[in-house]
């Protein structure tokens, strides 16, 4: 089976959209898919104590700071975080910092951060030092919603003093750099209706752009891939096949080199199934020899309050092997004892 076949086997091309809501007080809402939900018995005066006592124990006590931590939503972890700095007048991830080592450390600042201050970070580790991880900065900008990628930007200017588009124009060139500019406008449509005969059109326009002509428009599928709705772009890859003998992600790999073409087939898998998406990003980051914790730790952690049971999910599908059994596999001791809490319960 090609690569491209195999990513895309599983999605379900007739799902219906209203699969992933409920109906709560006569209002449609999202399903809750996410691996780590707000504690129901939360007190961030008894948490704060608890931390502090495993903080302070003879050799530290991590696997209190696990079950604090996982079992805790974002929300909640910032209000820990509050009272420990009231009542020990030290800041948390100060003392948690000199308390812990490597991998541990790195999951557990990752979460006491908000979802943005993380992404944030992400971006700016991204773009450090030699060379830039392009994979990154397209993994977070197409997988995050506009009003998401407007907070980003937000607390991006807030942490760092400088603007993140102008981070992302001085670290990269060309129709990369349109791609990257294109996703910070955040101005990407989100409706979940589908408009036929846009897709239609979309689908034509793209051929004629790429493969029906000598040299590509990247600027025109820059613009329909970043601007348009998951729900829209998964009806013009369809479509796209009535009027091409190869898919869309094919004709991205023909017609396209390097950074720009990882970039649009990235967004093309992340509009066709967010979830098969980070089950392939966990999958490559645990494949053959070593293990890329970075990823691990960024997807584990971004996702589990988001679609982390769904990603489970499509993993399994995928390849035929839990993500906890991989885990167990490549990591180990109180690490992987955080990922697979992360993973919630098994």
């Amino acid at each position: 089976m090609s690569f491209f076949r195999k990513f895309f086997k599983n999605v379900i091309h007739d799902r219906h959209p209203d699969e992933d809501t409920i109906t709560v007080k006569g209002k449609p809402k999202p399903r809750f898919y996410g691996t780590v939900a707000p504690y129901p018995h939360f007190s961030a005066s008894s948490d704060a104590a608890s931390l502090e006592k495993a903080i302070e124990t003879k050799g530290v006590d991590e696997d209190v700071i696990i079950a604090v931590l996982v079992k805790r939503s974002n929300e909640q972890r910032q209000q820990i975080k509050e009272v420990y700095e009231a009542s020990t007048g030290e800041p948390l991830v100060d003392a948690l910092k000199s308390s812990l080592r490597s991998h541990l450390e790195d999951t557990v600042l990752a979460l006491l951060m908000t979802p943005a201050q993380f992404d944030a970070h992400q971006l700016r580790q991204a773009t450090k030092g030699l060379g830039t991880d392009e994979e990154v900065l397209v993994e977070i900008l197409a997988s995050r919603s506009n009003q998401e990628i407007q907070e980003i930007k937000r607390v991006f200017k807030e942490e760092y003093e400088e603007e993140l588009e102008d981070l992302m124009k001085s670290e990269t060139s060309g129709d990369f750099t349109l791609a990257l500019m294109a996703m910070l406008k955040a101005t990407k449509d989100e409706d979940s209706e589908v408009d036929l005969n846009l897709a239609k059109r979309d689908a034509h326009a793209l051929f004629e752009a790429g493969e029906s002509v000598k040299g590509t428009d990247v600027s025109l599928f820059i613009d329909i891939l970043t601007s348009r709705s998951s729900p829209q772009l998964c009806k013009t890859f369809q479509m796209y096949g009535s009027v091409s003998d190869v898919s869309l992600p094919k004709a991205l790999d023909m017609e396209l080199r390097g950074d720009i073409e990882d970039c649009l087939i990235d967004i093309v898998k992340c509009a066709w199934s967010k979830p098969a998406f980070f089950a392939e990003k966990l999958h490559l980051a645990m494949k053959g020899h070593g293990t890329c914790e970075d990823t691990l730790i960024r997807v584990l952690v971004s996702r589990s309050e988001k679609d982390l049971k769904k990603v489970m999910e499509e993993y399994k599908t995928m390849y035929g092997r839990s993500l906890q059994e991989d885990i167990l596999d490549d990591t180990k001791g109180h690490y992987e004892k955080i990922l697979l809490e992360l993973c919630g319960p098994h």
